[in-house]
């Protein structure tokens, strides 16, 4: 959170923007959330597909249909 409290400060014109951004980037690797894959469970990596192109595609349409009756 400091590497985020960094960039908005930096924002404000009170920081170096590149350095700050670079400290959320390098944070975002160690937590595992950019960087490579350090999991390997098997299934398949369904990260760039539409749900209704999935196996979750009646669940995804459960939830569009409550949602238009809302």
């Amino acid at each position: 959170m400091d590497a985020r409290r960094a960039v908005k400060e930096a924002k404000r014109g009170n920081g170096e923007m590149s350095a700050a951004r670079a400290r959320v980037g390098a944070a975002k690797v160690a937590l595992g959330e950019r960087g490579p894959v350090w999991w390997n469970d098997g299934a398949p990596d369904l990260n760039r597909c539409m749900a209704k192109n999935t196996p979750y595609a009646e669940w995804a349409a459960g939830l569009n249909k409550r949602r238009s009756e809302t």
